[in-house]
């Protein structure tokens, strides 16, 4: 094993749009097909690391591409150095802000970075960073969205039989608590007692309907209620996280580590999951789960499963990994499943390699 120093050559990137198996249907909007940002970090020594980054937004694809390509140019012919990277470009950025484009363009190149550096020592992403390669527990998350209730049983067990779940998450936030308590029933009937349940709002619900959904749901033994109201309702999250015995879950929506400690400071959170787009790729996750670790508060990741396995094998208070496939249309070696665990593999970087057919396939002209 050797640790060889890399300098930033050039980077690509690609925009596609992908099928979805299930289209998304929530209370943020109706996708029945998904945007990828492909980032191929070429280094003066070879070795390519690679990331992808969910925008949600085709619309927003061009904006992305080009801010990752400027901030790219800006560190061209520069040694590779994501956690001194991750710094300079918070400082270089912050007049024009901290969250949106700026810190999601910073986060693709991050991950990218990272990856490279893994490759170049010939090691995964977990043991590069101290840790061990292996299982991760996940829930499955590739449905049951706020459609019709009537399918959401055997949808359910379909969830479960995709990997040998054990638990699932369901999405609520309908226009009718009745309506929210038959699609839990729906659910339950169909998977029984033992699978774990964690719902998601979706930020779909006022301050004053939270409080109403959620303690009528709140005897039901579920893992969570994520995002019951606005994101940055830090207030309003706090009084539910107070008056509830279902633990309240925050953190998709977190512009980097300094918005997980504010949540956590104020009480609003009894729970944390990370979004590497928003949090700050690799880099700023390292920064982000020691604080929630601080508090006694375990971390679960949102969306990018194959980077935020690798991270959760080395987060102290690691949790819930999201299982979802919507980037695998355009991998090349997608991780495999078993038992509801998702398997990290002994392959170098984080092991994401891209089926270049597929993606020639589903490649978008900006």
């Amino acid at each position: 094993m050797s640790r060889q120093e890399l300098t930033l050559e050039s980077v690509e990137v690609r925009s596609v749009c992908v099928p979805l198996k299930r289209p998304v249907v929530s209370k943020v909007g109706v996708y029945r097909e998904w945007p990828l940002i492909l980032i191929d970090l070429r280094t003066a020594e070879g070795v390519v690391g690679r990331a992808y980054l969910e925008p949600y937004l085709t619309r927003s694809l061009k904006y992305l591409v080009n801010a990752i390509e400027d901030l790219a140019a800006g560190r061209t012919g520069k040694p590779i150095r994501p956690l001194d990277d991750f710094s300079e470009s918070r400082k270089l950025l912050n007049i024009v802000g901290y969250e949106g484009v700026a810190m999601i363009a910073i986060a693709g190149l991050d991950m990218a970075a990272w990856d490279a550096l893994a490759k170049a020592a010939d090691l995964p992403l977990a043991r590069f960073l101290g840790g061990t390669i292996g299982p991760v527990p996940a829930y499955n998350s590739n449905g049951l969205w706020l459609t019709d209730v009537s399918r959401l049983g055997r949808e359910a067990v379909e969830l479960v039989d995709e990997g040998g779940f054990t638990a699932i998450k369901l999405r609520l936030g309908r226009d009718r608590l009745d309506d929210d308590l038959r699609a839990l029933d729906a659910v339950r009937a169909a998977v029984g007692p033992a699978v774990d349940l964690m719902v998601d709002f979706n930020q779909g619900l006022s301050l004053a309907a939270a409080l109403r959904w959620c303690h009528a749901l709140d005897d039901r033994g579920l893992c969570w209620f994520e995002e019951p109201v606005a994101y940055n309702d830090l207030r309003g999250a706090a009084q539910l996280a107070g008056e509830l015995s279902t633990p309240v879950q925050l953190g998709e929506n977190f512009y980097g580590p300094r918005e997980l400690w504010r949540a956590v400071d104020a009480g609003a959170c009894d729970l944390v999951m990370l979004d590497l787009m928003r949090i700050g790729g690799v880099s700023g996750w390292l920064r982000a789960a020691p604080a929630a670790a601080a508090a006694g508060i375990q971390v679960s990741s949102h969306l990018y499963p194959e980077v935020s396995a690798h991270l959760l094998r080395v987060t102290e208070t690691a949790h819930w990994l999201e299982w979802e496939d919507w980037a695998y249309p355009i991998l090349a070696e997608p991780f495999d499943l078993d038992e509801g665990r998702l398997i990290v593999p002994d392959r170098a970087g984080c092991g994401i390699e891209w089926d270049e057919q597929a993606v020639r396939r589903f490649q978008l002209a900006l």
